[in-house]
């Protein structure tokens, strides 16, 4: 494979008896693509046809192409092309997203001379020193891989209109996002205050989802601090998520190992872990620290519940994660999975209890929320399931934690007995009747959502309670390689997503679209529902500036909402020579919301009339976008922030109409990872597995919703078939290139009617398919299903000795021209190549998707190559019990009036009755009623254990089992080797015990 020698090492052995074949198809991929782009044949412009216009996300170029593109933009190539084929005009652009700080940590650690990067660009990418040198200038390297990645898709060949290509720092893409952002600012969308950002303390920078190593999005979330109170008046603030729990809290935990401090926070004393410090300060805390010591000096001490008054324990656990918060945890083994394991270990130590004067009832779980039906100790209960014995099986106990926080979130309810355990050594009878009334209405016998927000207001409001921000899904690591914190930014601008009139337009869109798959309905729902202010704007990194503060650049997930709209008008803007200072915030109103008049407007800034009309006709040809395609991790953020922001700014007529999402890409069963050096180049694939084979094998590997493993054997496997299809198309090539203009002639053989109808099915099947988006599954049928039914069609008509009469030739040329046809969205390079073997005119993808018309469907062929299927596959295990050789076979079929009984079963079951009423309608008039009801039960049986096709065809064609056998007889023998009789069962004298069905012959075999 050569991925670098010093660095991957072919994990398969090299298929050398392909090494010709993959040689012929880069030749012809390097063929095509020039005369495509020749042609300009991917260009679209507006025309009368209907239009299709879809996108996929823009890459950063920040490194080279690899599988992780290939698959979003291979799966959207294959969707468009079939589009185009479909009969619509389909526009596919593609620019690039320069935004962000990515690229200056690769310059930093370029010029620090890191190893990593550099040995990355060496050996893996192939990138002279010379070049790596000039990449000290973040510009140079993110257009050295802009160039790499541009390269990479056109040797894949997809189907993209260059003529729109931008980048996000283009001085005319920045006028646009200029416009973008004072329409959401002008609607209160944008604020500005003091908000919560993920931070590299290291570089003192904001960091979102494509500031990070691995794009991960710091997720942040907001703690609750409990003040469990010491003896001499310090807090020891318990983060938690889980608030409301706080009244079936049994002890606190600290780390006996950690560090903690002393420490006066904005005046009051807190016991902290020493890592807690520096967090607090970057969230607008004062801290001072008094003094640092073990937590293991904290052990056996007891501190004062401020929801219950009880004064509980301190005890060790070593789960406890210093760097989490306060380091500080409370205990609520009812309903925290860790909590209970820590207190199961702390339980089989007796001599600690022991010491530390502690009785093991007092640490009991005690219930806080009922999950009816299910349980009141859940994560009791789930621990004991799962086997789980030690607070030390992280894995099992985080799925624990998952599945216990997510059924009681959703189905759980405050027990009402927590009442009375609120201040209960309260004396003063006044303050406990007022305390134990507000707990008793806010949140006793409230669901856990309410609750949990309840709680934390109360002990908020009485100065028992506090909260701190954390990244919950850590470590995250900057570009830098530095780790993520949370800071609160004062004066950072940001986007409110979290207005409710706001989200109401953005359920309405997302009601509005089709998702795919449609399971990731459910996540964009619950994003739509969490998202709140976002941070919009960075003070470092490249980009597009806030129009009215300058110190500001607006950040990469914030300016790559709506961007498709600027490849509508980008090659327009171009073609007349505007500039950017030209483009006015009337002219963007103008040409894309049709707001004010074209001839004012060219007066005013200087840009020709023309110029304006037809920027704003292409807008709105084009608008709205009809498929958005990119990956699953963006639907979080990315994709949630596409909808809300085209709902802020468009009118319904333009919100965005699908979102396609595909799984993550793995590379022989890993993670692709840069530091696993698995990330491979396209453009090396592409020269070893050739284009066409590297984009069958990402398509048939598995569906959209699914995870890619890609492994070189499949590729090899799908280039072995494009050679036996290619071999094919040659052997028949003359019969094709002499008939496929020529009217089908009358078909009045089985085998000819089949396969016709075959095609249609295919067709038909493969175009539903794509259509969804199961681009594997219309792979399947092209490439290797439908070239079984064509290998079959010529094997049957080669047996009958029709080699080849007129309306086979006439059938086989329509056939692979279809087929050709229906290659071209997955392999275009290899199918126009055949396409032109086979006197094909113009390109490929400009004919169109093939059809079938309904005179050449038969129902009653598709039943009778159905049947015989049947029969000889059950001859067939006959003999292979038998383990002889057949010396003679007789067949008894029903006659074809049987399968009027069928055809009622089969009516009866797709309405719903009965297996009993059918029997007695079919006695009703029986002379043998025991017979006629014997029957008439397994008929039923029969019916009921067919499929869905099967029962189809059998309700839309009269059959005749015997005229099926007699119509392929020869081709029967053949295939069971042995002579075969046919009759019907009322020629028979006798059947020997045997009785035949419908569908289900009686067969006798005469062996040697």
């Amino acid at each position: 494979m050569g991925y670098g020698e010093a660095v991957v090492k072919p994990i398969v052995e090299e298929r050398k008896d392909l090494h010709e074949y993959i040689s012929w198809l880069n030749q012809i991929a390097n063929k095509w693509r020039t005369k495509w782009e020749e042609s300009r044949i991917h260009e679209a412009n507006p025309s009368n046809k209907p239009k299709f216009f879809l996108t996929a996300a823009f890459p950063y170029p920040n490194g080279m192409m690899h599988l992780g593109h290939a698959r979003t933009y291979t799966l959207t190539d294959i969707y468009a092309r079939f589009k185009r084929l479909e009969g619509y005009n389909v526009l596919f652009p593609m620019g690039f997203h320069y935004t962000g700080t990515p690229v200056l940590a690769m310059a930093d650690a370029i010029k620090e001379g890191d190893e990593k990067t550099l040995k990355l660009f060496r050996e893996l990418y192939r990138i002279p020193d010379e070049e790596i040198e000039k990449m000290k200038d973040p510009l140079y390297l993110v257009r050295y891989f802009h160039k790499n990645i541009k390269e990479s898709m056109k040797l894949m060949g997809y189907m993209i209109d260059w003529r729109r290509e931008f980048t996000s720092i283009d001085i005319m893409f920045s006028s646009f996002i200029h416009w973008q952002f004072k329409k959401l600012y002008e609607k209160g969308y944008i604020t500005r205050g003091t908000h919560p950002v993920g931070w590299d303390p290291v570089i003192g920078t904001p960091v979102s989802m494509h500031d990070t190593k691995g794009d991960v999005e710091p997720e942040i979330s907001e703690f609750t601090l409990l003040f469990f109170e010491t003896d001499d008046g310090a807090y020891m603030p318990a983060a938690t998520l889980r608030p409301e729990t706080v009244f079936g809290a049994v002890n606190v935990w600290v780390n006996p190992k950690a560090i903690y401090v002393d420490a006066l926070v904005d005046g009051h004393r807190w016991i902290i872990s020493k890592e807690a410090v520096d967090k607090l300060r970057l969230q607008l805390r004062k801290v001072e620290i008094l003094r640092e010591f073990h937590g293991e000096k904290l052990i056996g001490k007891r501190v004062r519940n401020p929801a219950t008054g009880w004064r509980v324990p301190i005890l060790p656990a070593e789960f406890v994660d210093t760097d989490t918060a306060t380091g500080i945890v409370m205990s609520v083994p009812a309903h925290a999975p860790y909590d209970y394991a820590a207190l199961k270990d702390i339980l089989r130590n007796r001599e600690l209890l022991e010491k530390l004067g502690i009785r093991p009832e007092e640490l009991m779980p005690k219930t806080v929320v009922r999950v009816s039906g299910v349980s009141d100790k859940l994560a009791v209960d789930v621990v004991e399931e799962m086997g789980i014995s030690s607070q030390l099986e992280y894995d099992k106990l985080e799925e624990a934690t998952k599945t216990v926080y997510s059924i009681e979130f959703k189905q759980g309810i405050v027990v009402e007995d927590i009442v009375e355990r609120v201040a209960s050594d309260i004396r003063d009878q006044v303050s406990r009747k007022y305390i134990v009334a507000a707990v008793k209405t806010l949140i006793a016998g409230k669901r856990v959502p309410e609750a949990r927000e309840a709680t934390a207001l109360w002990l908020r409001n009485a100065g028992l309670a506090d909260s701190m921000y954390e990244i919950i899904n850590k470590p995250v690591y900057s570009r830098w390689g530095n780790k993520v914190v949370v800071k609160i930014l004062e004066n950072q601008w940001f986007i409110n997503y979290g207005i409710e009139d706001w989200k109401k337009l953005v359920r309405e869109a997302l009601a509005s679209m089709n998702i795919v798959p449609s399971q990731m309905r459910k996540e964009f729902e619950e994003t739509i529902e969490w998202v709140k202010k976002r941070a919009c704007a960075r003070t470092k990194g490249l980009g597009t500036r806030l129009p009215w503060d300058r110190e500001w650049v607006i950040e990469s997930l914030s300016d790559s909402t709506i961007y498709m709209a600027f490849y509508t008008i980008n090659h327009i803007l171009r073609k007349y020579g505007i500039r950017a200072d030209q483009l006015t915030y009337e002219v963007w109103d103008y040409i894309l919301l049709g707001k004010g008049d074209s001839r004012k407007l060219s007066r005013k800034t200087g840009i020709p009339e023309e110029a304006l009309k037809e920027a704003r006709e292409e807008f709105d040809y084009w608008y709205p976008l009809d498929s958005r395609h990119s990956g699953k991790d963006l639907v979080k953020n990315h994709l949630t922030f596409f909808i809300f922001n085209h709902v802020a700014i468009f009118p319904r007529t333009k919100w965005p109409r699908q979102i396609a999402v595909n799984g993550y890409v793995l590379y022989r069963g890993q993670k692709m990872s840069k530091s696993l050096f698995n990330v491979i180049p396209v453009q090396q694939l592409a020269s070893e597995l050739s284009p066409d084979g590297l984009r069958l094998a990402i398509a048939i590997s598995s569906e959209i919703d699914q995870d890619l493993d890609f492994r070189e054997e499949t590729a090899y496997s799908v280039i072995e078939q494009l050679r036996r299809i290619h071999n094919m198309i040659v052997e028949y090539r003359d019969i094709i290139v002499n008939y496929r203009k020529k009217e089908l002639l009358d078909i009045i053989y089985l085998e000819d009617a089949w396969i016709m109808s075959k095609l249609r099915e295919i067709s038909t099947n493969a175009k539903r398919s794509l259509n969804q988006l199961r681009i594997r599954e219309a792979a399947n049928m092209i490439y290797y299903i439908f070239e079984e039914y064509i290998k079959k069609y010529i094997d049957i008509i080669k047996t009958k000795n029709r080699y080849f009469d007129e309306i086979s030739k006439h059938i086989i040329a329509y056939v692979f021209d279809s087929w050709i046809r229906m290659m071209a969205p997955y392999t275009p390079f290899f199918a126009e190549e055949m396409w032109k073997i086979v006197g094909g005119e113009d390109f490929i993808i400009n004919t169109s998707w093939p059809t079938v018309d309904d005179k050449y469907f038969s129902p009653q062929a598709l039943l009778s190559m159905e049947y015989i299927d049947r029969l000889i596959n059950d001859i067939r295990e006959i003999v292979r019990v038998r383990k002889g050789k057949p010396k003679k076979i007789m067949v008894y079929v029903v006659d074809p009036g049987a399968y009027g009984t069928l055809r009622k079963a089969i009516e009866y079951i797709v309405s719903g009755r009965t297996m009993k009423e059918f029997i007695r309608n079919i006695v009703m008039d029986a002379v043998d009623k025991r017979k006629a009801a014997n029957i008439a039960r397994k008929v039923y049986g029969l019916a009921s254990s067919l499929p869905l096709y099967l029962r189809d065809l059998i309700l839309a064609t009269e059959f005749d089992e015997k005229k099926a056998i007699e119509a392929l007889h020869k081709w029967i023998e053949k295939q069971v080797e042995a002579p075969l009789e046919v009759r019907y069962v009322s020629e028979a004298r006798e059947l020997r015990g045997k009785e035949a069905y419908p569908l289900k012959p009686a067969i006798y075999i005469e062996f040697e």
